[in-house]
């Protein structure tokens, strides 16, 4: 155990988190502020507590990105102004038809089980996303990726069927982190889950299932990226990535000392921490915010009337202020968040807080009876609304507490909302995700541009079905309008075009915001230069290192 440990307790199991609660004793609330001089201290065990558990430590949820940011390297990263810079990839360029694009790799870097990051695995990485390897990595590139080859070791030619100006943009996206060929090729598939091979400044040692992963420094990495603080192998020894669900448990392990870093601080407690002088760092994630969605395939949002009577029964901006504790930003549009390029503050604006306009939309859409309870009655029907959430992955106790605020100013104007927070085992299993399992759905996907928007309003068809469509909203001309985004060079003529789907989105009332997702962590001012990388907030330790 290293010795610039304060109150650490031997053990590094997370099990028995009340101990770690009762760890808060050994020392004081506030934290010891280092000089700005203190003298930096290689190695060490960096102890991070974070909030979710994947069920592999890579693939297409934001949680598996995080931690495979650590291990796996990426063709390029995002400078802090949004610029693609190199990583894997030294340089590239784009044919003038936008229609190949051919990157050049760094010379000399090798997996950590010494095969070569060469163009041939760069391709094969490509083909194994389309094939269903990563499933965020496949709808990214779904519709414009057509093959990957290598026209030498170190040159990688990809190519597509229609252009896609801002393709290295999301491949800065960890969705897209580069796995060592031989790997895929050769061993199971529940070995690349448990540990994944790449050519990351750490390497996944141990993966202790329901408490942590220990990831231990990679002595010969050379390929940091560009916007690195430092170059050649991590400072730390190792990571020790914990796995604790309560967001108050994990403040505790803060402030005793118990955890260098933690991850998804509670609004409640953001300004606690703050006043006690422990580094708070706090990411709007871009792309999709916290939204809901209506079923627009079935009764009672199947009437667009309907749809824009609920969102004028909610108090939006009111409900997460209250909540949120000024910390997390209210979003009301539902498409785009307001942290990505390309967002219409015009979509936000649309719908404000209007309780007689909402009474007004039921009565003309005939629900105009009251039973008992105040719940508006149709032909003998209440108008119930079903709401699933996926609570414990998706949405977290903050976010919970917005939607019960939700279902109770939507009962002031007659609807009648039954909340279902859906364990993580159900999340897993796919259930309620079909068309005829909810009313209202919600949800976030963090993107770096708004062409987010051919992701989740694509429409779906029996030949190419569109699963992240949750409003299950077929719309050709919205189809259209995205699609010519998307491939429109110009970024302003791009945005122009992005801005008018998500106004369009509005207009037809088929998702409306509620508030951005946000990445935070909080961290002992003892450990120096953790930051959040630009593409999508993760952590990022490899600069990191302990001073005392």
């Amino acid at each position: 155990m290293s010795t610039h440990r304060f109150c650490r307790s031997a053990t590094v199991s997370v099990t028995l988190v009340a101990a770690m609660i009762a760890m808060t004793a050994c020392g004081t609330s506030e934290a010891i502020v280092p000089a700005s001089d203190a003298e930096r201290i290689d190695g060490g065990t960096l102890v991070y507590a974070h909030q979710q558990e994947p069920q592999c430590l890579y693939g297409g949820w934001i949680e598996q990105a995080y931690i495979s940011y650590q291990f796996l390297d990426n063709l390029v990263s995002l400078d802090d102004d949004g610029s693609v810079v190199p990583w894997l990839a030294e340089s590239w360029d784009a044919s003038d038809d936008g229609l190949t694009y051919t990157l050049i790799l760094k010379d000399g870097v090798s997996f950590t089980d010494g095969t070569p990051v060469d163009a041939a695995a760069v391709a094969y990485n490509f083909d194994y996303w389309i094939a269903g390897g990563n499933s965020t990595a496949n709808v990214w590139l779904d519709g414009y990726y057509e093959s990957a080859e290598a026209l030498d070791d170190r040159t990688v030619a990809v190519h597509l069927s229609a252009p896609y100006p801002r393709l290295l943009e999301n491949l800065s996206q960890s969705y897209f982190g580069i796995q060592s060929q031989q790997a895929l090729e050769t061993r199971t598939a529940e070995e690349n889950c448990e540990q994944p091979i790449g050519s990351g400044a750490f390497v996944v040692e141990e993966w202790n299932r329901g408490e942590n992963v220990l990831l231990a420094r990679n002595d010969d990495y050379t390929s940091p990226p560009a916007n690195a603080k430092h170059t050649g192998a991590a400072y730390l020894d190792k990571i020790d990535w914990r796995f604790v669900a309560d967001g108050v448990t994990r403040v505790s392990a803060l402030r005793s000392g118990e955890a260098d870093a933690i991850y998804d601080i509670p609004a409640l407690e953001w300004a606690g921490l703050e006043s006690e002088q422990w580094e708070l760092q706090k990411y709007v994630t871009p792309g999709r915010p916290q939204q809901i969605s209506f079923n627009t395939t079935r009764a009672p949002f199947d009437d667009e009337s309907v749809r824009k009577a609920f969102i004028y029964s909610l108090d939006r901006e009111t409900i997460v202020e209250t909540i949120g504790h000024g910390v997390i930003p209210y979003d009301g549009n539902g498409s785009v968040s307001q942290a990505t390029p390309g967002y219409s503050q015009a979509a936000a604006d649309l719908y404000g807080y209007d309780v007689d306009e909402a009474d007004s939309l039921l009565d003309a859409a005939g629900w105009t009876d009251r039973d008992g309870d105040g719940y508006r009655v149709k032909d003998g029907k209440t108008l119930d609304v079903v709401f699933p959430y996926n609570a414990g992955t998706i949405i977290n106790a903050d976010g919970a507490a917005i939607f019960q605020a939700v279902q109770e100013q939507a009962k002031a104007t007659g609807f009648k909302v039954k909340l279902i927070p859906v364990p993580p085992s159900e999340t897993w299993a796919g259930k309620y995700a079909g068309p005829d399992a909810y009313d209202i759905s919600a949800g976030y996907w963090t993107s770096v541009n708004a062409g987010i928007l051919s992701i989740t309003w694509r429409p779906s068809t029996e030949e190419k079905p569109n699963f992240s469509n949750s409003a299950f909203y077929d719309d050709p001309a919205l189809g259209a309008i995205i699609l010519e985004a998307n491939s429109t060079a110009d970024v302003d003529a791009q945005n122009a075009l992005y801005q008018q789907a998500q106004e369009y989105i509005a207009e037809h009332a088929t998702a409306f915001g509620l508030y951005d997702r946000l990445s935070t962590l909080g961290i002992n001012p003892h450990l120096r230069d953790v930051w959040q990388e630009n593409a999508q907030g993760g952590p990022t330790f490899y600069d990191s290192y302990f001073v005392e």
